[in-house]
């Protein structure tokens, strides 16, 4: 059978430091190419297949579906070897629906080659690839390239198995004889790598010994900070310090990764709960040991916040997206692109505070700090020391100050319950530090705090997403087009009446930490102390 195949070439390279891909996608130049737009953020999801006995890759090609926000594609390349970084191959791309099955894809040149290629054998999936995708096109009057940083996530079965970065340079258009000049430009860039092999070949060489059979599991790590009512409060406060560090420390490598949003907002969650701790058991150690600890912590939990909240707001764009026809897609796109774009400097940022020295500074405090029994301030011995003794009013002031706002909440405005949702957060971080030591009656109180907390907290989000959409609005009133103008304002008007359900609807929350069966509960718990 004849078939008609387009031919992709590209450069692609492998690099074990992604800030060179970084600072390679925000250069003034790619040798003689200029950048034509900023940088864009996408995911992708691929789903490689062949059949049992891999009829597709003994033909020398690799298939796969590509599932995006917008839509599925099914591409077929061959596998043919690089000549140093560039890659030359035969590519056909089309639309199908998202199954596994060549009885439910549409004709097309693409459908047609593997059902040539393959017969009526069944296909199965060989690995997937999860991928964040950089990306930002270079140019000039004859050519242009897209060039792309992807953080690939190799995963088979469900498990993920390896990772790796990669960054590509794909001809748009223009003569693959304009591509030599870009390649010259690249290989004077320290710690790049010409890929001699394609992102499959790469996966399916990671996943072969997973495929022996699944490794030794290690011992799972601890799920509490292992505080006790006859620990002295100082300690106790170590404790909760070191556990939430450690967890920090733990997600740093696969936030600066970006396979996984998950990661950064774990680490994130971990910068929460340790400057929470510092409000609960800083007054018990050395203000001169601990102050720079603190400041710099603030710095990093700061950044991890910003970009945090984007992946929020965006995850709950592309969940109205979803929901819309074509058209309105691409008239709110404007808008989410932006805030792509705002999440990439976001993160830029990260990793600047995290490459800064002022980060391992840190650190070497933190570790110092927890390893010097001297930091504690003495306590006199007609004073409180133990947990026991301690914690019940901690954990009750905590309590108090989220009843304080009893009288207003039905009426509040949004600065107000914003304030409550921080002082809910408190409550809830200081039932959890003494979750040990208060016995598992603790967790039917932390329930209710939580979902007060959550409540506030997506009411929080929608008001942020209004607000940016209406400031977007502002700035590029003179750039959108009708249709645009009319999805982002309706975009707009979404996000405020999801900001007025969830304030009308406080109450229910609200009177399960403020009504008095979670006062009884509290009581009881805190007098087993």
């Amino acid at each position: 059978m004849s078939v008609n195949r387009d031919v992709e070439s590209e450069l692609k390279y492998e690099l074990q430091d992604e800030r060179v891909g970084e600072r390679l996608l925000g250069a003034e130049h790619l040798g003689p190419l200029s950048p034509l737009g900023p940088v864009d953020v996408v995911r992708h999801d691929d789903r490689y297949f062949d059949t049992p006995s891999g009829a597709l890759a003994a033909a020398g090609y690799a298939a796969r579906l590509r599932q995006t926000p917008e839509d599925t594609l099914l591409a077929v390349k061959s596998l043919q070897p690089p000549d140093a970084a560039l890659h030359v191959r035969d590519e056909l791309e089309t639309p199908v629906p998202p199954v596994l099955d060549i009885g439910g894809w549409p004709p097309s040149d693409a459908r047609a080659l593997i059902v040539e290629l393959t017969g009526d054998a069944e296909l199965v999936e060989t690995v997937r690839l999860r991928q964040l995708r950089r990306k930002r096109r270079f140019g000039d009057s004859s050519t242009s390239v897209e060039v792309s940083l992807d953080s690939v996530e190799v995963q088979r079965d469900g498990a993920t198995v390896d990772g790796f970065v990669e960054l590509e340079v794909e001809l748009v258009r223009g003569a693959v004889t304009d591509l030599e000049p870009v390649a010259r430009a690249l290989d004077r860039v320290d710690g790049l790598t010409a890929a001699r092999s394609s992102k499959l070949e790469r996966a399916l060489a990671a996943v072969r010994p997973a495929l022996a059979g699944p490794p030794t599991p290690s011992p799972a790590p601890s799920k509490s900070p292992g505080v006790t009512s006859d620990d002295a409060f100082s300690e106790a406060g170590r404790k909760v310090l070191r556990f939430h560090f450690d967890r920090m420390v733990a997600r740093e490598k696969g936030t600066r990764a970006a396979k996984d949003p998950e990661e950064l907002h774990a680490m994130r969650v971990a910068t929460r709960r340790l400057r929470a701790a510092w409000r609960v058991f800083g007054d018990t150690y050395r203000i001169r040991k601990t102050r720079r600890i603190r400041r710099s912590l603030g710095e990093v939990a700061g950044r991890l916040g910003a970009v945090r909240d984007l992946d929020v707001l965006l995850e709950a764009a592309e969940q109205y997206a979803a929901s819309l026809s074509a058209k309105d897609q691409a008239g709110v796109k404007p808008l989410f692109d932006a805030w792509r774009r705002r999440r990439a400097e976001a993160r830029l940022s990260l990793i600047e505070e995290l490459d800064n020295p002022a980060y391992r500074e840190l650190l070497e405090a933190f570790r110092a700090f927890l390893a010097d029994d001297s930091v504690a301030r003495p306590v006199k011995p007609n004073r409180p020391q133990l947990v026991r003794d301690t914690a019940p009013a901690a954990i009750w002031a905590a309590y108090h100050r989220v009843r304080a706002y009893d009288g207003v909440v039905v009426e509040a405005d949004l600065e107000t319950l914003h304030a409550l949702r921080i002082e809910a957060k408190r409550l809830r971080y200081s039932l959890e530090f003494f979750r040990e030591a208060l016995g598992p009656e603790a967790g039917e109180l932390v329930r209710p705090t939580v979902e007060l907390q959550d409540h506030l907290g997506a009411m929080h989000d929608f008001h942020v997403a209004a607000e940016l959409t209406r400031e977007f609005l502002l700035e590029r009133a003179g750039e959108l087009d009708g249709g645009e103008s009319d999805a982002v304002g309706r975009y707009l008007l979404n996000a405020e009446r999801e900001v007025t359900r969830l304030r009308r609807s406080v109450g229910s929350p609200w009177r399960g930490v403020s009504g008095a069966r979670f006062r009884r509960g509290l009581g009881q718990v805190l007098a087993r102390l």
